[in-house]
């Protein structure tokens, strides 16, 4: 087993090793995930902000402009009335965002698409797990600061480089409200998409833990990432989970959706997802170079490779996913690779909590319906309405416990 000391030690070591680089991510990542920008949530001030520090950073970088103003492409979309929302939404009214694009322009037949949304919650609202009374900054470090982090050093790093392909960067918006930013983009694209090559998106890539564990979804989406996958996550100590579909949700959905490659990069769920704690201070920025070292490997590898081959993969119509109305309150682990569901987190206060159940605990069956994954998990969640009370299994340890809850 690697000891969490060294490793964390060879970590420091490394960020100290290329201090302008540590530093320059350091400082992309605070202004972005500061309070001055009130949780960057599409339509805000805050948002517009963020857009503008990020075309600043992309003419430095150097990257063409490549939006429909300049750096910017906006989009406006009437938000949908939502019934289980926490806090009401004004849908009569549409909310106007804006990606923020820039281009490397190598002269290639083929552009390889790189992005990462910049939006967060604002003061929580919908979408947040935070259980106080009063509205707090959720100020996204991790979600997704450290995404557009990554981006921002890529963009500075492949000037000059793997000149097979020219590289597209956006920033989206609107993530957070339903892929808002880069559905619109894939609808309205500022580049032929006939000539994009795959695309490749980061998302929550700043926890990466000591055993090294990454999560790649979309690596069914063409035949050639699953060996390449393979061949550099040994090669580097990674310790990768597979997730072949190209539907996830992030903003790769959107390029799968127009048959394109897809690669999603994530390094896994924590206590401070979607709540005011997931700061700057929590990063781990010498993990975020290590992420950044694999997809530039990814990058470099099919640069000779002419175009990648598209396949896909199951469970490709999103409106096929499992619907459900109710829900335990609990985080689902999306790094497990085990049988059953892995919960990483139990929102306070909601049936999980009142029925006993704790965090690191696995589902394994609810009612009558078996839970092998996470899948699984949401099948059974749909057989249940509010009102109804089932008995669920979970393993604890080496126990099997089973718990009455009531939805």
């Amino acid at each position: 087993m690697r000891n969490p000391i060294k490793y964390y030690a060879l970590l420091v070591l490394l960020a100290f090793s290329v201090p302008g680089l540590a530093q320059t991510m350091q400082k992309d990542m605070e202004y972005l995930a500061a309070d001055k920008l009130a949780g960057r949530e599409t339509g805000t001030a805050g948002e517009e902000a963020a857009a503008k520090y990020l075309a600043k950073r992309f003419k430095k970088i150097g990257l063409e402009p490549k939006g429909t103003a300049g750096y910017f492409q906006e989009f406006s979309v009437k938000p949908r009335y939502n019934p289980h929302a926490r806090v009401p939404v004004d849908t009569s009214k549409a909310i106007t965002g804006r990606n923020v694009i820039g281009y490397i322009d190598n002269g290639a037949p083929t552009t390889v698409i790189i992005g990462a949304h910049f939006d967060h919650l604002g003061y929580g609202g919908e979408g947040s797990l935070y259980e106080g009374k009063e509205p707090e900054i959720h100020n996204g470090a991790d979600d997704n600061a450290s995404g557009v982090t990554v981006l921002l050093q890529l963009a500075n790093d492949l000037q000059g480089k793997y000149a097979h392909n020219n590289y597209l960067f956006i920033a989206f918006s609107g993530e957070e409200k339903g892929l808002w930013g880069s559905n619109w983009f894939s609808k309205n694209p500022t580049i032929d998409l006939a000539t994009v090559n795959y695309m490749i998106n980061m998302d929550m890539v700043g926890r990466l833990s000591a055993g090294k564990d990454l999560a790649i979804y979309g690596s069914g989406t063409s035949p050639a990432w699953d060996p390449l996958l393979a061949e550099i996550g040994k090669e580097k100590g990674f310790k990768l989970k597979f997730h072949p579909s190209g539907i996830g949700p992030s903003d790769h959905t959107s390029f799968y959706l127009k048959d394109l490659p897809v690669l999603h990069f994530f390094t896994g769920q924590h206590e401070d997802y979607h709540k005011p704690t997931d700061d700057f201070d929590k990063i781990n920025y010498a993990g975020m170079q290590e992420v950044q070292g694999f997809i530039e490997e990814v990058i470099a590898r099919t640069d000779n490779k002419g175009k990648i081959e598209f396949t896909k993969t199951k469970d490709e119509d999103p409106n096929k996913a499992p619907k459900y109305s109710v829900a335990l309150g609990v985080i689902p682990d999306y790094m497990y690779d085990g049988k059953g569901m892995l919960i990483s987190g139990v929102r306070e206060g909601r049936a999980a909590e009142k029925a006993g159940i704790r965090k690191g605990d696995i589902v394994v069956k609810m009612g009558e319906y078996e839970v092998n994954d996470m899948m699984g998990y949401m099948k059974a969640l749909g057989k249940f309405k509010k009102g109804d009370k089932t008995i669920v299994t979970v393993k604890r340890g080496e126990e099997e416990l089973e718990l009455e809850v009531e939805f």
